[in-house]
């Protein structure tokens, strides 16, 4: 009886071990496969509906390997509730799913007024703290688009100017990068736009967060604005855009008219290897029979079958 005993335990064990390593050479294979490519990533700004665990757990068996936390109020991971705790928890979950956090979202405005600049200010604070507590030896990015109007941007420029000088000095002293995006509705629109900012804030810890539906609804083009952007740009949001700047509907990547084959083409020649994040759109999410699972799906189909295309050849 206690050889048998002693058999079915080391037939288990074997099996154990024949599993394990059929996972390493599996994650192997994946690792050596996804070598030298983008990093593809999903941002929970579009899955809000779900617990955070539920969401990050799905973001992993989809196949994507990076996320993007929304500090946004209404979401698990507000920066008023998320505790510092809560956030080891994610970076234990993470790392156990092999997925990497590169970035946070937070909604600031450079066209504030004293108080709301003040408000913007702590802000950047808490979530600095936030970013250095769950994740000392590589702090995620704060990422945000910047307010004002695109008609007003002669003479909002200067105040904005002198806002993100500010905002670069806390982020400074809280040990955090700041990603600002362009947005079709804000006052830094185009390219140009974007550049002018980084260089009057000349700040080490500023960089871009490049998402090129914003562009292609100005009729700015793909490679005219990675050319003039990537040097700079340390994440890529992706979403599709149909319409123009002033009626215009956000799409999920695939849906849209983005040849992804081209972007990647373009990404593979300037050496660009970091995050490629989906963010979907509010006017996305809060359709009635948005699904956050299947979406996330779809997009991550979208995305590797084109990134393949490109690296595999």
């Amino acid at each position: 009886m206690n050889r048998r005993r002693e058999f079915l335990i080391g037939m288990a064990f074997s099996g154990f071990m024949i599993g394990q390593a059929k996972s390493a050479c599996k994650s192997g294979q994946e690792e050596q496969k996804n070598a030298g490519r983008p990093s593809l990533g999903f941002s929970l700004y579009g899955m809000k509906s779900l617990s955070l665990q539920d969401a990050v757990r799905a973001c992993s068996e989809i196949g994507y390997t990076n996320i993007e936390l929304s500090l946004l109020e209404g979401y698990p991971t507000a920066l008023s509730t998320f505790s510092a705790d809560a956030g080891r928890d994610l970076m234990a979950q993470l790392q156990q799913l092999e997925l990497t956090l590169p970035c946070m979202m937070v909604q600031l405005n450079l066209t504030a007024d004293s108080k709301s600049h003040a408000t913007n200010l702590e802000t950047i604070r808490k979530a600095g703290s936030l970013a250095r507590e769950i994740s000392p030896g590589k702090p995620p990015m704060l990422e945000t688009i910047l307010g004002g109007s695109p008609d007003k941007w002669e003479d909002q420029k200067s105040g904005m100017a002198e806002q993100l000088k500010e905002w670069m000095s806390v982020a400074e002293a809280a040990k955090v990068d700041i990603a600002i995006k362009a947005h079709v509705r804000s006052a830094v629109n185009t390219p140009e736009r974007l550049l002018w900012l980084l260089e009057s804030a000349n700040s080490p810890r500023l960089c871009v967060a490049y998402d090129y539906s914003h562009f292609e609804l100005q009729g700015i083009g793909l490679r005219e604005s990675l050319n003039l952007l990537l040097d700079k740009t340390r994440f890529i949001h992706v979403k599709d855009s149909v319409g123009t700047a002033s009626k215009f509907e956000f799409m999920l990547p695939g849906k849209g008219m983005t040849d992804y084959v081209d972007y990647f083409s373009i990404l593979r020649a300037k050496g660009y290897r970091g995050p490629v994040c989906v963010e979907v759109s509010g006017q996305v999410f809060n359709k009635p029979d948005y699904q956050p699972i299947p979406a996330a799906r779809a997009c991550f189909a979208t995305l590797q079958s084109a990134m393949d295309k490109v690296f595999s050849s």
